[in-house]
């Protein structure tokens, strides 16, 4: 697979489907606009989901959602990978009225394991949105994939409340889903806002309160948390585009490119444009 099919499969700016081999796209963040469902078929890899890891087996599924950065750390020869990528336009029409709680769980739980039995609607699902992918003449395409996709997500949506149940899918108790919320919006907002105060507005509680549940739920500080996100995001930048450090700096809101230079090196221990030297020696 070359370095375009790969961008084809990994950032998809239509529906795509089929199966594939991704042994060249280790050791690169990939940040989608849409979104995408992967199921292992055979082989083993490692991937990195929104700075947790996770080891990926034949019949792991993979709910990558829009806004979600990987990175594929390892991945073994063997591996062959089914997919259905879809812009993000296409994935707010099919999960409309679809109940929300179940996205903050896939969110947080990305990647699941399930046994055979349950595993045949999924794989039916995506053979046939392979075979819809290849029909190039079909008149209906985009409108059967979003169906399709649809289906999908409802089956993905079922087999979560049957494997996790209701509790830990709505959350277990008020920090908890406060916890959840307070991520979701650090998804939605960090590439513009990095202080504690307004994601604590958002959610209608002062910062002490929430720093103080993000500490006790996961035992980082709210700031802590945003700062990891939005060197993601910076990250995800230097590697995947060719915009200049200002031109960066600007996009993601910093006040000028010396502040976020700052900022970054604080939290990496080398400059922007030292992180993105360092990739091009590693190619």
């Amino acid at each position: 697979m070359t370095h375009n099919d790969s961008e084809q499969v990994l950032l998809p700016k239509n529906f795509i489907a089929g199966t594939y081999t991704l042994t060249h796209t280790t050791n690169r963040l990939w940040k989608p606009k849409g979104g995408a469902v992967f199921i292992c078929r055979q082989g083993t890899a490692r991937m990195n989901i929104d700075l947790k890891d996770y080891e990926i087996v034949p019949k792991t599924v993979v709910m990558l959602l829009p806004g979600s950065i990987f990175r594929i750390d390892r991945i073994s020869e063997d591996c062959t990978i089914s997919v259905f990528g879809f812009p993000n336009v296409m994935f707010h029409e099919a999960s409309f009225r679809i109940n929300l709680g179940v996205f903050g769980y896939l969110k947080e739980y990305p990647c699941n394991t399930l046994p055979d039995e349950n595993e045949t609607v999924l794989e039916n699902i995506i053979q046939t949105a392979s075979t819809l992918f290849a029909d190039t003449q079909n008149r209906y395409r985009a409108q059967i994939a979003k169906n399709l996709l649809r289906c999908l997500l409802l089956e993905i949506y079922d087999k979560s409340y049957r494997f996790a149940g209701r509790q830990q899918i709505e959350g277990g108790n008020r920090q908890e889903e406060l916890l959840r919320k307070f991520m979701t919006l650090v998804h939605e907002y960090i590439s513009s806002e990095r202080e504690v105060a307004f994601y604590a507005g958002k959610l209608c509680i002062s910062t002490k309160y929430l720093t103080s549940v993000c500490r006790r739920v996961s035992g980082a500080s709210a700031k802590m948390i945003i700062d990891k996100f939005a060197v993601l995001e910076i990250k995800v930048l230097l590697q995947s585009t060719e915009l200049t450090i200002q031109e960066i700096s600007d996009r993601l809101r910093f006040p000028d490119q010396s502040y976020m230079g700052r900022y970054f090196k604080r939290h990496e221990g080398v400059s922007p444009k030292e992180y993105r030297a360092g990739l091009y020696q590693k190619e």
